[in-house]
């Protein structure tokens, strides 16, 4: 990253969340790996929805309440002991579709689409860092409701469990950006983003932590990065002790589910978070999916977060079996 950044050579790059296969890939060669992306409206893949209207079926098989619960109390246990204030827990969900990976990447609206290989393909909402000229901005997401709930916005926003993980984790992206920015600041706090799903719309609260960066910061992408990753928002904080939390409460391999992937094209950069994933495995597919567990949380509402976050962002065109 450091050596095409201050060549201003555009190219592809991504990351898997225990930062152990990193890829990175100049803009010629993107097609040799078999990599497909649109990130906000610009990549190497056509946008246009095929012309057949075949009904795609979704069927999913969540992970036992039990077998959550276990993982919940051990990082509850964690958090009382005072070793995190925030662990995002996440845990993977056997689906089943009549749509192949790279169907579901073509037919999918979603700010950041990939679809790498036949191995996932992610269809995610949310952006990790981008950078303009010399400010960057980072987004965390963090509070998901169902738009469909009366007063869905009050509550969300009234919500003292929600409020106090946003805080957290805005503090803690404004403490990453602040270790490779000059200035740092809090653009928006809190705003609201709809997300429209086959099962209807959920509401997704947001903020906007900005700073400004050296003249020179292509040159050291790859150096600044580092500093960033994992994401705040799909981690917890503190953020190591939080990463050695995850890694024994979860009990399979995240893998680039929750990594981060992006595109430099030379002058500008764009990067998202790789969440709202789908993974082929030996037996078949999986959706990987979680969220925050703070000292307020209750393990039947977060339980029910983690498959609301189970879905195809592909409206009007599927029947759910659940």
């Amino acid at each position: 990253m450091n050596e095409y950044g201050s060549r201003r050579e555009p190219f592809f790059f991504m990351f898997d969340f225990a930062l152990e296969k990193p890829l990175v890939i100049p803009a010629e060669r993107i097609h040799e790996n078999e990599i497909l992306f649109m990130f906000n409206g610009r990549g190497n893949a056509s946008d246009i929805v095929p012309e057949n209207d075949v009904e795609i079926s979704f069927r999913r098989s969540p992970v036992r309440f039990e077998q959550y619960s276990e993982a919940f109390k051990y990082v509850i246990c964690q958090i009382r002991a005072g070793n995190s204030f925030l662990v995002n827990l996440s845990a993977p969900t056997a689906i089943a579709t009549n749509a192949s990976l790279d169907a579901l990447f073509r037919l999918s609206t979603a700010r950041y689409k990939l679809r790498f290989r036949n191995e996932f393909v992610c269809f995610s909402p949310e952006i990790f860092v981008q950078i303009q000229g010399n400010r960057i901005a980072s987004f965390p997401m963090k509070g998901t409701i169902d738009a469909s709930l009366p007063d869905a916005a009050t509550r969300i926003l009234a919500d003292p469990k929600e409020a106090a993980e946003h805080a957290t984790i805005v503090d803690l992206i404004r403490n990453d950006i602040s270790q490779i920015a000059d200035k740092v600041w809090v653009e928006r706090y809190r705003y609201l983003e709809e997300v429209k799903t086959q099962r209807g719309s959920l509401l997704q609260v947001s903020s906007e932590i900005a700073g400004l960066l050296p003249g020179n910061w292509p040159d050291r992408l790859g150096d600044l990065f580092l500093k960033l990753l994992p994401a705040g928002s799909i981690s917890g904080a503190p953020k190591p002790k939080t990463l050695e939390i995850i890694r024994t409460a979860e009990w399979y391999d995240r893998g680039y589910y929750t990594g981060v992937a992006g595109y430099f094209d030379g002058r500008n950069l764009d990067s998202g978070v790789l969440i709202r994933f789908i993974e082929q495995q030996e037996n078949g597919l999986v959706f990987k999916s979680g969220g925050g567990i703070t000292a307020q949380s209750d393990v039947y509402a977060e339980y029910q977060e983690l498959i609301d976050k189970v879905y195809l962002p592909i409206p009007h065109r599927e029947s759910v079996t659940t």
